[in-house]
């Protein structure tokens, strides 16, 4: 990195709103910098990327479980109800012999909501410990649950629809269960998380005059 021009050393920044690229001030108070085209405030990389990361990160991690241990549907059918969680839903799905929507339903649902709280965990652990190992391919870990973190929203559509479809009066009717909103807090908080993550601290760890933001 000794040699290579960075948009950063080059006193270039990218706005976080209109993604002009723009040439930060060399004097004065660069807090007030702001972009040409849009008007917003210029910032070398994202305000407190990583606490507010962090705060989204553990709000979600927290709604999770609930989300997992209520019911995600409530079956009201002649009189019995029937509640199911999103794991008994999934087994339910497998063993009737549905499995494709069984099987989207635990990717969706339980795959890739962990798997977005396992790797915003990673990278945020390995930004503050300014770790330097394969930076390119902790970038595309975070491309990557930019990519697939709304399809987890997937089981709350599927509620939503049942809950419009399923509804026959006394015989039969279908309620969205307490899991609901809480599975709806997690996607939408670690959707907020990967946009306030800023992956360029990542190769910021790179560079021999890195500086904190």
């Amino acid at each position: 990195m000794q040699g290579e021009v960075t948009a950063r050393r080059a006193g270039l920044v990218a706005c976080h709103v209109c993604h002009l690229l723009c040439r930060m001030p060399r004097q004065g108070p660069r807090e007030h910098a702001v972009c040409p085209r849009c008007g917003s405030a210029l910032h070398r990389r994202k305000v407190d990327s990583i606490n507010r990361t962090w705060a989204l990160l553990i709000a979600a991690a927290i709604c999770y479980i609930p989300a997992n241990l209520f019911p995600m549907t409530v079956v009201y059918a002649l009189g019995q109800s029937q509640a199911d969680t999103i794991m008994s839903g999934v087994i339910y799905f497998l063993q009737t012999g549905m499995w494709p929507i069984g099987l989207v339903i635990f990717v969706a649902s339980v795959f890739v909501p962990m798997m977005k709280l396992a790797i915003l965990c990673f990278l945020l652990i390995s930004v503050q410990r300014r770790s330097r190992w394969r930076p390119l391919d902790r970038t595309r870990l975070y491309r990557l649950t930019e990519l697939v973190g709304r399809w987890s929203m997937v089981d709350v559509y599927v509620v939503t629809l049942l809950v419009a479809m399923i509804k026959l009066g006394v015989l039969a009717s279908i309620e969205a269960g307490p899991a609901a909103p809480f599975f709806a807090a997690v996607v939408v908080l670690t959707i907020f998380a990967a946009e306030s993550f800023d992956p360029r601290l990542i190769w910021d760890n790179l560079e021999d005059d890195h500086v904190k933001s």
